[in-house]
């Protein structure tokens, strides 16, 4: 029977490499010291196989990536330090049993090889979110084959129950594994950083690091969604997978090493694992339904019609009617109306109109909330197994009025931009979208009219409901 010896988080900046850094890595020494302890330990551990699961590989919105060639090379060409080479063989039999697993439990997977790539329109290599670690195991131990996977943007408890399958897969071999779960932190601790500084960065990494210390994956699995969505991370789903494959398991964190040197969180992380016989999985199903069961009870009319409108939709194949509910603003008013959803702070769909089409607001969000969930064209149509994980709002807009640039504010008012029968529309007060020339420029595109050509402004405000 085979085991996952180890579990480990790393970050992966590149410039923590010396041939990359130039000196500059001396600014995360503790990182990198504590990157080689981790080698120190792979290398006590002697495993046949290491694991990790990485942001930049080959990313899929609804499948998880898996290399399955029989080796797979990278380099750090990208960095200026192509001298950096990996030519590393990959565990096919494991792969292919975790792929197995997978589709039992019907979670999508992609196996890239030389010639899948080529259909993706990608390149099958290795990338640096897999080679800054695997560099510093080298260093001490590299008798070893890997499983290079990279997460899909699945649903979270999607990525838990994969994390399974890995586990599952390797106790079905004769395999000794340790697992890497790649990935930093928040990228916005600071205007240094490579995304703009929010305070929620710092509050995501203090969050993040104190609930991976304890072991509490209900609380990593219900930090709080807006948290989550400015801390500008790409870690989470990682651990996401990695937490899956200690289901079964009391755990503990030991820190090794945080900084945020360069405006960017990177953590190394050990975990303890003790037999447990709690199961996590079902605790986790079992918060979400009771998330959902506290989420409709407490929410708006506008946004209750929205959710019921689409689910009505999708069960019955037709528009509902006007509920008791609805207030007389809904059932008096008319204005444009904006449906947007959510899944798991992702955009899954947001179609709305700029003036009313249709009697009242009632029914403009019965409307535009079916439009949104089967008809934007960005994504794929939303299902009835997805009503559950969704979040909705409603957008109710005022009036348009003209306006010049200079009085426009993006968190303030929205923007429609029009050029002959060309026109854009951007809702104020996104994530983002932060300067005047910000929302025109994406406005402007989403029209198809050149920023250098002639067009109109109009701006408007909403009432948002969440």
């Amino acid at each position: 029977m085979g085991k996952i010896s180890a579990f480990y988080t790393m970050p992966h900046p590149p410039i923590i490499i010396p041939e990359v850094g130039r000196g500059e890595e001396g600014k995360i020494k503790e990182t990198s010291d504590a990157c080689y302890q981790v080698a120190e330990e792979v290398a006590m551990t002697q495993p046949d196989t290491i694991i990790i699961v990485t942001p930049h590989g080959p990313l899929f919105s609804d499948a998880v990536a898996l290399s399955c060639g029989d080796r797979i090379k990278g380099d750090f060409g990208k960095f200026s330090a192509s001298q950096v080479v990996f030519n590393v063989d990959i565990n096919i039999p494991l792969a292919e049993k975790i792929i197995a697993y997978a589709e039992k439990e019907n979670i999508f997977t992609a196996e890239i090889t030389e010639d899948t790539a080529e259909k993706y329109g990608i390149k099958y290599e290795l990338d640096h979110g897999t080679m800054v670690p695997l560099y510093f195991i080298n260093k001490k131990f590299s008798d070893y084959n890997i499983i290079h996977i990279t997460y899909g943007m699945l649903p979270k408890l999607q990525l838990y129950k994969f994390g399974m399958c890995i586990k599952k897969a390797v106790d079905d071999s004769q395999i000794n594994a340790v697992f890497i779960a790649s990935g930093d932190l928040s990228h916005r601790l600071s205007n240094d950083g490579p995304y703009e500084y929010s305070p929620y960065g710092e509050k995501f990494d203090k969050e993040m690091i104190a609930l991976l210390k304890n072991g509490d994956v209900s609380g990593i699995f219900n930090m709080d969604c807006t948290t989550v969505e400015n801390a500008g991370e790409c870690g989470l789903r990682s651990y996401y997978i990695m937490a899956g494959a200690m289901n079964g398991y009391e755990i503990k964190g030991d820190l090794l090493a945080y900084q945020g040197t360069f405006g960017v969180g990177y953590a190394v992380m050990r975990f303890s694992t003790k037999v447990s016989d709690q199961d996590t999985y079902t605790q986790l199903i079992q918060e979400r339904e009771k998330r959902f069961t506290q989420k409709i009870k407490n929410e708006d009319p506008y946004v209750k019609l929205a959710r019921e409108s689409l689910t009505h939709y999708l069960i019955k194949g037709e528009y509902m009617q006007i509920p008791a509910y609805v207030t007389d603003e809904m059932a008096k008013s008319r204005t444009g109306v904006f449906v947007s959803i959510k899944k798991e702070g992702q955009l899954r769909g947001c179609i709305g109109t700029i003036l009313p089409t249709t009697e009242n607001v009632a029914k403009e969000i019965i409307r535009n909330a079916v439009e949104a969930g089967q008809h934007d064209p960005r994504f794929p149509a939303v299902d009835e197994g997805e009503l559950g994980s969704l979040d909705f709002s409603v957008d109710v807009l005022t009036a348009p009025q003209k306006a010049s640039k200079e009085e426009l504010n993006p968190k303030k008012y929205g923007v429609i931009v029009k050029s002959g029968h060309k026109s854009g529309l951007l809702l104020p007060d996104l994530e983002g979208v932060d300067t005047v020339d910000d929302q025109l420029n994406i406005a402007l595109q989403k029209a198809g009219i050149s920023p250098n050509g002639k067009y109109t402004i109009e701006k408007f405000k909403v009432i948002r409901h969440r």
